[in-house]
């Protein structure tokens, strides 16, 4: 349970000192689990920060979000830092983005949460339903307690768990300049266990599984409009000179938009689910794109946003690669 009393304490003070223009975090939604992404720029705000099993965002895809508009003349630009409440994938996507350089590890101020794992809001979904007002989900052991003004009850922690927290092995932030509380100890392991299900499969039966998701896929582009590291400034997918690929919806544009992402997103990937639960027809983006991160770790010992001393996977090159 992350001691919410001490990082709104930490919010204050690096808005009180100006360290920060503002910092991003989690609050409240108006109704049922969903939280909201905060954007605290006073010491008021802070104080509505929250953290639970229901803040799933990865909160970096606002760092390359950020609007930059055209500066009046005379002014210059408020090269502040900002500060971000990052859990562990949050804080691998920051390490990947400033190995990339995207952004600067000057720029940022991380305030680090350690993670037991987030709810899949489509199991929270389903399970709250005939649940009235705001549902809060709190950990409580092996389970998770949720209440709301119809009462509580009581679920296992596995049941409600994000597919993609069930195998994190980075529950506790790998780079931040604030830890709060105490370290969860980090006992998942990934075994790829579904990637080398599929794999073992004939390639024709991998064929029909994978066009089966692809031909429900409606090109709304939500899985990388919500990556953290997917933000590219011109995006292949809608680029016109050349086309690389069309954006008609049907089932060979559609495998090529969501292999060519694959691609993109190997060794980069760093886990956070945020594409799968993004995904409005359910397309298990997390099976792709751990199939990518396999495969990176076992030819190439590559594992994205562990270490600011490593270098991007495809900006490196070994004589045996």
């Amino acid at each position: 349970m992350v001691d919410m009393k001490a990082v709104q304490q930490e919010v204050k003070r690096l808005l009180k000192d100006k360290d920060v223009k503002y910092v991003i975090g989690y609050e409240k939604g108006t109704y049922g689990w969903r939280v909201t992404p905060l954007f605290a720029r006073t010491e008021e705000e802070a104080e509505r920060f929250i953290f639970s099993p229901l803040c799933t965002h990865n909160l970096l895809t606002y760092i390359t979000l950020e609007d930059k508009p055209p500066l009046p003349r005379g002014t210059t630009e408020n090269r502040q830092k900002v500060g971000i409440i990052v859990k562990g994938c949050d804080s691998r996507a920051a390490v990947q983005l400033i190995n990339e350089k995207v952004i600067e590890r000057d720029d940022l101020v991380l305030i680090g949460v350690p993670c037991s794992g987030v709810v899949d809001p489509k199991k929270m979904k389903s399970l709250c339903s005939g649940m009235t007002g705001y549902i809060e989900v709190h950990e409580n052991g092996d389970k998770y307690s949720i209440t709301s003004d119809s009462g509580t009850k009581e679920v296992s922690r596995e049941s409600l768990l994000c597919e993609n927290c069930q195998t994190c092995e980075y529950q506790n932030p790998v780079l931040c300049d604030t830890p709060i509380g105490k370290e969860t100890e980090e006992k998942r392991k990934e075994t790829y266990k579904r990637v080398s299900e599929l794999e073992e499969k004939p390639v024709n039966e991998r064929l029909a599984f994978w066009k089966d998701h692809f031909d429900r896929c409606i090109r709304c582009y939500a899985c990388r409009n919500s990556c953290p590291v997917c933000c590219c400034t011109d995006c292949m997918a809608e680029k016109l000179e050349p086309v690389w690929v069309r954006r008609s919806v049907d089932a060979g544009e559609n495998a090529a938009f969501h292999v060519l992402r694959a691609f993109h997103m190997a060794g980069r990937c760093v886990g956070c689910g945020n594409c799968e639960r993004a995904c409005p027809v359910n397309i298990p983006l997390t099976l792709l794109y751990k199939k990518t991160e396999k495969d990176a770790l076992e030819l190439f010992d590559s594992r994205a946003g562990i270490s600011l001393e490593d270098k991007p996977l495809l900006a490196s090159y070994r004589d045996d690669d």
